[in-house]
């Protein structure tokens, strides 16, 4: 976005439309600009507009509220579906988990971006097509193209919010970036949330049992399935409307979690050797190394993304560095202990699915790897960086969309 407003620094109409489209992403990205490049006064206005401290309660507007309010019903009434008409549950979560969350946030970033009538009918059409695809797909929840396309479905979803966020327009890499950050902060404020009610819950059903009255069934029946969708959209609405709420708490949370999880990846590997353990043999550990890959890599985007927008230290750099060399290794030996596998018993669809998916991964960690070398070595720019991750990402959303409605074909 910082391109963006130097590219219509002189045009205010320009700005102003920016700035209300994206106020949390045009209050970050101006905070990074340096002054001296923009009209004294255009400066001044804009560095006081964003700097003034608005009195408590001034940032809830109740058209805002209102839609928030109705989009958290209809996902709380999404959330209910099996249970208002009687089907079977199984089959609807396993099938519609994705559903019952991303078209409300889709909604609400559709109507904050303005969307064209095109990007609408895209996006609408591709949301229908989806929902009825997997619910006609034929199998249970257990047959293994249906678990891969329900999986696959929740990305391919997340995929389209991120269009819908960004503006409906591939648009420059650091729009992208933002949509990552996003998420960082949607997971901070959403776990704050979900805490907040789980107090709230264990409080209520505890006066009430003091009264007699035991009401955890009705309770996590009708009022936590209904409220749990809602928590994701009232943290999306408040991290955009009062961005300041975690805009600070999340860089510390990947400077914090970096070292950390850089730390944890070397014990285990280590552990792994000592325990005699190996994901060649073993399926079980396979998943479950797979699924530590796919935490680590995420947390690593994670901090680079949030870690794109300030000044770097070298041991930040540094740490960043060797936490993607190490999650090569760990990729590395996934991809390789699932064509040992492949090689041993043949293909299936959890095989093709893991090593297509890996072999995207490791490609990527390669990328960010050789470019985070070329930070430290001081021969490139962070900025190098953040474009490894932002550009590629269209690649894996082009992966869910072979995995979600080829998969089935072939298989």
């Amino acid at each position: 976005m910082k391109t963006e407003i130097l590219a219509n620094i002189n045009q205010p109409e320009q700005l102003e439309k920016m700035y209300r489209n994206n106020k949390s992403g045009f209050r970050k990205a101006f905070g990074e600009l340096d002054l001296n490049q923009m009209d004294r006064n255009l400066a001044s206005f804009w560095n006081a507009r964003l700097s003034f401290n608005k009195e408590e309660g001034d940032w809830v507007n109740s058209k805002d509220l209102i839609r928030i309010l109705l989009l958290a019903v209809l996902a709380g009434l999404l959330a209910r579906i099996p249970d208002i008409f009687s089907i079977e549950e199984e089959f609807y979560y396993s099938r519609n988990l994705g559903f019952i969350l991303f078209p409300a946030l889709i909604l609400f970033f559709g109507w904050k971006r303005q969307l064209s009538i095109r990007s609408i009918a895209g996006l609408s059409i591709s949301i229908i097509t989806s929902l009825v695809f997997i619910n006609w797909l034929p199998g249970n929840s257990s047959t293994d193209t249906v678990v891969l396309s329900s999986i696959h479905m929740i990305l391919f979803l997340w995929s389209l919010l991120g269009f819908t966020f960004i503006g409906g327009k591939m648009g420059p890499a650091e729009n992208r970036l933002e949509f990552l950050r996003y998420n960082g902060d949607l997971v901070v404020m959403t776990t704050l949330i979900l805490i907040a009610g789980g107090i709230l819950t264990g409080v209520t059903i505890g006066l009430f049992s003091l009264i007699g009255f035991n009401i955890e069934e009705f309770y996590f029946k009708h009022i936590v399935v209904s409220c749990l969708p809602a928590a994701p959209i009232l943290a999306t609405w408040l991290i955009q409307t009062n961005p300041q709420l975690v805009g600070r708490v999340s860089p510390v949370i990947a400077r914090l979690f970096s070292p950390l999880v850089l730390v944890m990846l070397i014990i285990y590997l280590g552990a792994i050797l000592y325990s005699g353990k190996d994901p060649y043999n073993d399926r079980e550990f396979l998943l479950m190394f797979n699924g530590l890959l796919i935490g680590v890599m995420a947390i690593l985007f994670f901090s680079v993304a949030e870690n794109s927008r300030s000044k770097k230290s070298v041991i930040e750099t540094w740490m960043l560095f060797l936490l993607a060399a190490i999650t090569v290794i760990v990729n590395g030996i996934a991809l390789s202990a699932i064509l040992f596998r492949i090689a041993e018993w043949g293909i299936t669809p959890n095989r093709a699915a893991v090593l297509g998916g890996n072999m995207l991964i490791l490609l990527n960690l390669v990328i960010v790897t050789i470019q985070l070398f070329g930070v430290v070595r001081k021969k490139a720019d962070f900025t190098s960086v953040s474009n490894a991750i932002a550009l590629y990402l269209p690649v894996y959303f082009i992966w869910t969309i072979i995995v979600t409605f080829l998969f089935p074909i072939f298989f």
